[in-house]
């Protein structure tokens, strides 16, 4: 019996032309030289759900559907609109449009082989079955692999307190490889983690603070990044947030990050209201959840329960590690709900298209890969009173701000240190910001 191994494409189709002959998984495990809880676990994990119904038979699944004596629901369009006589227990519309409706899940799937490959009655039977295909299992099962090697596997609260360590001491000069050494039991990573959380901007201190790294030609690689759990997601997908929208019809404000320069640095927590094109920017120190965490706690102190619920009923972000901690972001500090996050599909910009389109007003002034960190919160709110006063064609020529205010009054945007600049005073270009030329 093999250990440690992975499953291989091959081995997975043997499971899934052995299923289909009815063998037991603990067969299965045998001819592959596996252990059987290796092969039950597999099985589980990648099988797929399918809607497949059986030919000539209603795919109604409700459990009621038996004794079931309900009429009338549906609107049969093909007869003058009149209401349609058949049965609901013989119609597969129950499904969608019965208040009633529970559906009926098949015992068989919770006992082995918990699928419905080589299952003697899948040719006649309507309820949701799940099947067991190798193309699909290996996909998920890359998708995963690749999955844990990307990121670094370290905590928030680790990493600050390996920053609040180590980085005081590479501003003395030390080198990396005299702290780890000197302090054997505060590390549990290697001196190239730590080099490499620096090159990628995830410490306080940079290369330049490490003269000898300086000059050693950079290789070619992705910078370090934090592992995000996609558990945080369940819930919270885009597919999620389409439906919420449908059904409470609230405003959106969508979320994103400007990032500065490409090794680390300050950066911008952007929040776009769709509804009037007003945007807000705020600096943080770095790109962390926490620093995301911490804005919008201030905003909820700043302008109290009742006025963030108003300004921020739902939040709409990527996938970015910033944003991996969206309980934070929902309860405040007593476990009260204020907002509701989603989250937009992979590589999917266009889903936010609102805050994306505005970065380009702070590209032309900030352009990308110029470091932020001379700046400061009031920099970023001149900033954004020149774009947020900048009339748009789309809203019939009129500001952001002209708009923002007709809908939440004249106080909030002083309170983010927002004003009107006059049209002919509104500078779109580097030179608004005179601490970027130094």
């Amino acid at each position: 019996m093999t250990k440690h191994k992975h499953l291989t494409l091959d081995e997975r189709l043997q499971i899934e032309h052995l299923l289909r002959e009815q063998t037991s998984l603990s067969q299965i495990a045998e001819k592959l030289g596996k252990h059987k809880s290796t092969i039950s676990r597999e099985v589980r994990a990648r099988a797929v759900s399918s809607d497949k119904g059986a030919p000539l038979r209603v795919t109604n699944r409700c459990e009621k559907r038996r004794d079931c004596k309900v009429q009338h629901l549906c609107v049969d369009k093909d007869v003058d609109k009149k209401y349609c006589s058949r049965k609901c227990s013989l119609c597969s519309l129950c499904n969608e449009i019965c208040p009633n409706y529970e559906e009926e899940v098949c015992y068989k799937l919770y006992e082995p082989p918990y699928v419905c490959n080589g299952c003697s009655d899948e040719y006649r039977c309507v309820l949701r079955k799940k099947y067991y295909i190798n193309k699909n299992a290996q996909e998920a099962y890359r998708e995963k692999l690749i999955e844990s090697r990307v990121g670094v596997n370290i905590t928030e609260n680790e990493l600050l307190d390996l920053d609040g360590f180590v980085s005081p001491l590479i501003r003395r000069g030390q080198s990396v490889h005299h702290i780890v050494t000197s302090n054997p039991d505060k590390f549990n990573i290697s001196e190239k983690s730590i080099y490499r959380y620096v090159d990628g901007g995830l410490l306080s201190v940079r290369n330049i603070d490490m003269p000898r790294v300086c000059r050693l030609k950079p290789r070619k690689s992705k910078p370090a990044v934090h592992k995000v759990d996609k558990s945080c997601r369940i819930g919270r997908s885009y597919d999620d947030y389409l439906k919420f929208i449908k059904e409470t019809l609230v405003s959106v404000v969508e979320m994103d990050s400007v990032l500065g320069r490409r090794d680390g640095g300050k950066v911008l927590l952007t929040l776009m209201f769709t509804n009037c094109d007003f945007m807000l920017a705020f600096i943080r120190e770095r790109n962390t959840s926490q620093s995301v965490i911490d804005k919008f706690d201030w905003l909820y102190e700043e302008l109290g329960p009742e006025t963030f619920k108003i300004l921020f009923p739902l939040l709409l972000g990527d996938n970015g590690s910033e944003f991996s901690n969206p309980l934070k972001l929902e309860l405040d500090s007593d476990g009260n709900k204020r907002t509701t996050v989603f989250f937009c599909n992979p590589s999917a910009a266009f889903e936010k298209p609102h805050v994306e389109r505005n970065h380009e007003y702070i590209r032309c002034i900030i352009p990308k890969g110029t470091s932020m960190d001379p700046l400061d919160q009031d920099d970023i709110d001149l900033m954004m009173s020149h774009i947020n006063s900048y009339p748009r064609k789309k809203l019939g020529d009129k500001a952001p701000l002209d708009l923002f205010k007709l809908i939440y009054g004249d106080e909030l945007p002083k309170k983010f240190g927002i004003s009107k600049i006059l049209p002919n005073d509104i500078i779109l270009k580097p030179s608004l910001l005179k601490k970027l030329k130094k």
